[in-house]
């Protein structure tokens, strides 16, 4: 039945009533429940192909849920989702980064790579990054996302131990377009995990929180791999071979314990009451999205690629990802070549870069308690990051300023979490969701197989080409946060004259938010800026 229908069969006031429960005896029905027009002005089919809470979603009308009763269930919540995800997070950074250390370890003359055979590495695990995103992202709408996520950690895991076994360059790059391909998985997952267990407001920090874990591999990285160098003479492996098999064998365990962990979904969380279980639906149903819904559906993915935001972010992912691309591969390289420190010392002077991203991600994401606007926060994140890549780049004559440079540029992550919980907070439909994923992080790998290129061998030690490279992608960066946080505001407002002006109120159709419905196609979604 559609709104003009309702509104025949009803006289009086100038307001219409329209309320559309979804039963446990229709949810399964491949009918039309209703339609509805929405914002964009397009015609909206409410079907019985509903998001995987629905069921739950109608024991959550019955009960009640006070303030101190949800900020408990979060606790709860945070204890047992938080600390694995970070754990999982920490380390494939740390599997990123490998081969950086290993590069000052003596990989490179290990394996007789000479010119820009080395930057191919870092591009080679992007490109296979690039490859499999959009099948990972549709495996993962599938698939259970938990238990696909950790038999994807798991393959990884080996394929990383499998790096101590190449003798000749060709061997391992081809290890590294395998490791690229099975990572591709894990930030997506995140972001659907995210997105199932948080309200929109919750996004922005959690996400930072786990996000903000790359500073930990960091870290943990280059304390593991000046230790081997330090002793290189101790063992009787190769120390960049050791340090391979020990971040692979940590990954796998890391794997092991997100399997038996992580629940497919938070109605089936292991650690919750059947209680809780419909309290978490109750908690999200102010997102105006579910839990997910493993239906492709044509119209959903068709919204995503004509969205101007999925190709706003795609440019953005670009921009920010190619200093990230580069860093990652040559950090280590840099300081030794550039800043002239020993190849163990450069090790241990790539750490404070973790601790920056670790402790400013955090406090920046901490701050929207008083500034709510995260899009704001990105803004302000990137603004350092621009005047951190400039003193890097044109600081001619102080090493000291230079090196605060190169350690402050590590505040920029805020805004590719900005943007990661944009996606489990502002983007509905799961559809939808999955496929701006992929796109924005096929940008993301496009960026980061750009990125060691712009260091180009002839341009040793300075690598000027690249500094100056880190200048105008922030910069561009900076302008594209602005251009989304503008049309974010737009469209809420939009939205609200839509309202308005059809003096309707078809907003109050029952349980809409589990309709798997886009953040285009929902009256009620509003975008969080």
């Amino acid at each position: 039945m559609s709104i003009e229908e309702i509104k025949e069969k009803r006289s009086g006031g100038d307001a219409v009533h329209a309320v559309v429960s979804f039963t446990k005896d229709n949810i399964d029905d491949d009918n039309v429940i209703t339609t509805f027009k929405s914002p964009n002005g397009k015609t909206v089919k409410v079907t019985g192909d509903v998001d995987e809470a629905m069921h739950i979603a109608l024991q959550a009308d019955e009960e009640e849920l006070d303030e101190k009763t949800s900020r408990a269930l979060l606790r709860k919540i945070d204890f047992n989702i938080l600390p694995i995800i970070c754990l999982l997070y920490a380390c494939q950074f740390m599997d990123k980064t490998t081969s950086s250390y290993a590069a000052v370890m003596g990989l490179k003359t290990d394996l007789n790579m000479v010119g820009d055979m080395y930057s191919w590495c870092g591009t080679a695990f992007y490109l296979g990054y690039l490859f499999f995103e959009f099948p990972a992202n549709r495996i993962l709408q599938k698939f259970p996302v938990a238990k696909t996520t950790g038999a994807f950690i798991l393959m990884w895991g080996a394929i990383l131990c499998f790096h101590a076994i190449p003798n000749e360059y060709a061997g391992f790059v081809a290890l590294r377009t395998l490791l690229g391909i099975f990572e591709s998985a894990v930030t997506p997952a995140m972001v659907l995990i995210t997105g199932q267990w948080y309200r929109a407001e919750e996004h922005f920090l959690r996400t930072s929180i786990w996000f903000a874990c790359n500073g930990i591999g960091t870290i943990m990285g280059g304390g593991i791999g000046y230790g081997l160098s330090v002793h290189k003479d101790s063992y009787s492996v190769i120390p960049w071979k050791i340090l391979f098999i020990v971040t692979g064998l940590m990954t796998i365990v890391i794997g092991i314990l997100f399997l038996l962990q992580i629940p497919d979904l938070p109605t089936k969380a292991w650690f919750l009451t059947e209680r809780e279980k419909v309290l978490v639906v109750k908690r999200i149903r102010s997102n105006q999205q579910g839990f997910g819904n493993k239906k492709f559906k044509k119209h959903q993915f068709i919204e995503a690629m004509t969205d101007i935001n999925t190709w706003l972010y795609f440019l953005f992912a670009i921009a920010s990802n190619i200093p990230n691309g580069a860093l990652t591969n040559f950090g280590s390289i840099l300081l030794n070549s550039d800043f002239g420190y020993s190849s163990a010392d450069s090790l241990l002077m790539n750490m404070p870069c973790g601790a920056v991203e670790f402790v400013g991600c955090i406090l920046f994401a901490y701050s929207q308690r008083f500034f709510r606007h995260r899009m704001a926060i990105s803004f302000a994140a990137m603004v350092v990051t621009v005047v951190s890549s400039c003193m890097l780049a044109f600081v001619k004559h102080s090493n000291s300023t230079r090196l605060a440079g190169y350690y402050l540029m590590n505040v920029y992550p805020i805004t590719m979490i900005c943007a990661l919980s944009c996606f489990a907070s502002n983007t509905a439909g799961y559809t939808k969701k999955v496929t701006t994923n992929a796109v924005f992080l096929i940008g993301y790998c496009v960026g980061n197989l750009i990125g060691p290129q712009t260091f180009i061998s002839s341009q040793a030690p300075a690598y000027t080409g690249g500094k100056i490279s880190f200048v105008v992608c922030d910069v561009a960066t900076l302008a594209l946060i602005a251009i989304i946080y503008f049309i974010y505001w737009y469209r809420n407002n939009r939205k609200d004259k839509f309202q308005k002006e059809t003096n309707t109120e078809m907003e109050l159709i029952e349980n809409i938010e589990f309709a798997d419905l886009t953040d285009l196609e929902n009256p009620n979604f509003r975008y969080s800026l």
